[in-house]
């Protein structure tokens, strides 16, 4: 499979992505080009790229697409390290005022919890920035994207973010070792 992979061109949504960084962990050895997320599904399609890496709502639809998944990062990586993948996160300065880290982490988690606990309101809120994505499968793009581990990753996913990052930095992707600090 990691040979496989090396051999396409991959259109991937940005090189500072943890979906990349993933990817590179997989195998560091791909070839790739960024293109916006929302045109790797069309990049492939027309055969600017062989393959995408899919992120958001293009992890839903592209079988519909007439495209097959080569590749499931996230299956990929819970075989490997019995963790979830992280994806995507909110990160603040550490020099900032303890005070005002805790006031913004707050203010986030509020914002999530009351998304979660006004789902319907909070979805047809998101559909108007949805690019025509029917309700039933923005629905499911939520779900994976906006639940529980969404207002706190527990430790699972507090060492899944400490080991992709690890990982990373001990295979020379990331130039740095990262001393990740999550706030409570």
């Amino acid at each position: 499979m990691s040979s496989e992979i090396s051999s396409l061109k991959i259109a991937v949504p940005g090189t500072l992505t943890s979906a990349f960084l993933a990817l590179r962990i997989f195998n560091s050895d791909i070839r790739y080009e960024v293109v916006p997320f929302d045109q790797i599904i069309a990049a492939v399609e027309n055969g600017t790229c062989e393959a995408g890496l899919l992120i958001h709502e293009g992890q839903l639809f592209y079988e519909t697409m007439g495209l097959h998944k080569i590749l499931d990062l996230g299956e990929w990586w819970h075989e490997k390290t019995g963790l979830p993948l992280p994806m995507g996160g909110n990160a603040i300065r550490r020099d900032l005022d303890p005070d005002i880290i805790h006031q913004v982490s707050q203010h986030l988690r509020d914002s999530i919890k009351y998304s979660l606990d006004h789902r319907e309101d909070a979805l047809q809120y998101a559909l108007q920035f949805a690019r025509d994505m029917d309700p039933e499968l923005a629905d499911r793009f939520v779900a994976l994207w906006v639940n529980e581990r969404t207002l706190d990753y527990g430790e699972r996913g507090r060492e899944a973010v400490r080991r992709l990052l690890a990982e990373g930095f001990s295979r020379g992707i990331i130039p740095h070792s990262v001393d990740v600090q999550f706030v409570k």
